[in-house]
């Protein structure tokens, strides 16, 4: 058994990192900066799903709307009330990137729980990229926009103290250099997470055979918790979007 489990024979040999690994479309071990990969391709589909029911789906503006144009007006309208609501009426000149954001992370960890798919909002690279524009975005608005006074977002005047004052801005401006950082890992460690879990429960109830019932109930509950997460990431990454272009737009305390 011991030789059995050394060469990989057992059945329990699991690995769900591996579902994670970037590899070349095309074969080969070498992946650059110009290679095709199943990350780029998983997120070519996410566009175009995206595209499918926001642009194909939507564009007949039918009196009784289909399942796709129901689909894309719910997307719509519960993203530009979020927008308004948290940013003001000021911040609704943002909506179409708010919009944009919150698309490609929703569809993309949607499709991502399709069977032999690939999540690309798993790898920091990519979540990171749109944590990072996120935080130049907000930050150019806040200068472009305020100035020198944009500053005052680290000022808090409500301190009773001087002295209080300075080292709340010392902790105010640490804590909005780390937003990148938390932003991003926050959604790329919920999804790594979630489709760890699921193949290790889909390794199991391989192994186990007919006698796989707790693991296949066990993958069904985690797949709908997965559901739900997927849906919640990408709306915690947009409002969160929303909350840093309102301190942005509003930057005194």
């Amino acid at each position: 058994m011991a030789g059995e489990a050394e060469h990989g024979g057992s059945g329990f040999n699991i690995h769900p990192m591996d579902q994670f690994k970037v590899t070349p479309l095309f074969g080969g071990d070498s992946v650059h900066w110009y290679t095709p990969t199943n990350a780029t391709l998983w997120m070519l589909l996410t566009v175009l799903a995206i595209t499918l029911v926001m642009v194909v789906g939507a564009r007949g503006r039918a009196l009784i709307p289909s399942r796709a144009q129901s689909a894309a007006e719910v997307i719509y309208g519960f993203t530009r009330k979020m927008v308004e609501d948290v940013a003001g009426k000021e911040g609704m000149k943002y909506f179409p990137y708010i919009l944009t954001v919150f698309l490609f992370i929703l569809f993309a960890n949607l499709l991502a729980l399709l069977p032999a798919s690939f999540a690309p909002t798993s790898h920091i690279a990519v979540t990171g990229v749109l944590a990072l524009a996120v935080f130049v975005t907000v930050t150019a608005i806040g200068f472009v926009k305020h100035g020198a006074g944009f500053l005052k977002l680290f000022w808090v005047t409500s301190a009773p103290t001087v002295a209080l004052r300075i080292v709340l801005a010392v902790i105010e401006l640490i804590s909005y250099f780390v937003r990148p950082l938390s932003h991003s890992v926050r959604l790329g460690g919920n999804m790594m997470a979630g489709h760890a879990v699921l193949k290790v429960f889909a390794g199991f109830a391989g192994a186990l055979g007919l006698g796989a019932i707790f693991p296949i109930v066990a993958i069904v509950a985690v797949y709908g918790l997965e559901l739900m997460v997927a849906c919640i990431q990408a709306y915690v990454f947009a409002i969160l979007t929303c909350v840093y272009l309102n301190d942005a737009l509003h930057p005194g305390h």
